[in-house]
């Protein structure tokens, strides 16, 4: 084996990380990387689609080309990945985490404390609008959808973006604000839209925020090889630590990566601590606890996160946020 595939989203987000990985890897191992291009309508059936369980289409695509063997690895944003493994496929590095928190990209350069009462904020994400909400009950959030090009394109006085073939472009110029997780929009070059990091004690990210998964077919992890001697070496332990415990949680919990509900592990000294937030989807009340363990291995790390979320459901999150 002298090259290795990794399939691909074709946004410009995606491609960027899948390069950013392939070019790690082969630095790693001396094999030569090839990336693809997997569509995510169109080639997928819904055969596939069945044996998946109900993921997502972009990751589905992605695992579907993994299975059929037309790729040897792929590459997602964790924070996407439902927390149900399916059969056959194997994350088999998480690397070094980046930036774990969102992003303000504001309108004149104001932070969340300084946007006048009313102003807009568009955001897709649920628990991003229910911690804004929380924390500035008096600002308009509006939901939007669209690539980060599209989604920075909305901001008042903000240069138009080019779309990297997400969703097309409807408005212009049209809110106060937008919040993006920082990761991508670093990734991307485009940091300089960001006017404050918001802080994790004002909003917690999804579970697995700033983190890639390297996803391969289980039974290509038995074997020695370079590659695979790779993916060990670019697999970080602190990561793979905190995100077990972060999407153990969520699982527990029985949802989606579209529930209300924020997580953010951190592994100081020999202490794993985990924090958690769970909010009404109109953000009137929130829970948030913390917990911590010294079992620092992946089973201590998945048991935390079920240890706290049986903690959050019997003071009532389940009930506050309609899961």
């Amino acid at each position: 084996m002298t090259t290795f595939t990794i399939g691909t989203r074709g946004s410009a987000l995606a491609t960027t990380q899948t390069g950013t990985v392939a070019d790690a890897l082969a630095e790693l191992s001396g094999l030569t990387a090839h990336t693809t291009l997997v569509k995510t309508e169109g080639d997928v059936t819904s055969g596939s689609l069945a044996q998946l369980g109900g993921t997502g289409v972009f990751a589905a695509a992605l695992r579907v080309a993994l299975m059929e063997g037309r790729c040897d690895l792929a590459v997602h944003s964790l924070k996407d990945l439902p927390t149900q493994q399916p059969a056959g496929l194997s994350i088999a590095a998480t690397p070094p985490r980046v930036d774990v928190r969102d992003a303000l990209c504001a309108r004149d350069g104001l932070t969340l404390e300084e946007l006048p009462a009313g102003s807009t904020i568009g955001t897709g994400s649920p628990r991003r609008s229910a911690q804004l909400k929380y924390a500035r009950p008096d600002l308009q959030i509006v939901d939007i959808r669209g690539n980060v090009g599209t989604r920075l394109g909305r901001v008042k006085g903000s240069p138009e973006q080019a779309d990297d073939g997400g969703v097309g472009r409807d408005a212009q110029g049209d809110l106060d604000a937008v919040v993006l997780a920082a990761a991508g929009l670093e990734r991307l070059g485009l940091q300089a839209h960001i006017t404050q990091y918001l802080d994790p004690t004002v909003m917690l990210p999804a579970p697995g925020q700033g983190s890639l998964a390297v996803e391969c077919r289980s039974e290509a992890l038995a074997e020695d090889t370079a590659l695979n001697r790779a993916l060990a070496e670019l697999d970080d332990d602190a990561t793979r630590l905190a995100v077990t415990a972060e999407r153990g949680l969520l699982a527990r919990l029985e949802a989606g990566c579209a529930a209300p509900i924020g997580a953010l592990a951190t592994l100081e000294a020999d202490v794993l601590a985990l924090d958690a937030v769970v909010c009404a989807p109109d953000g009137s009340d929130v829970i948030r606890r913390r917990a911590t363990t010294t079992e620092v291995t992946d089973a201590g790390a998945a048991a935390l996160g079920v240890a706290l979320a049986e903690q959050l459901l019997r003071e009532g999150a389940a009930e506050l946020a309609g899961l």
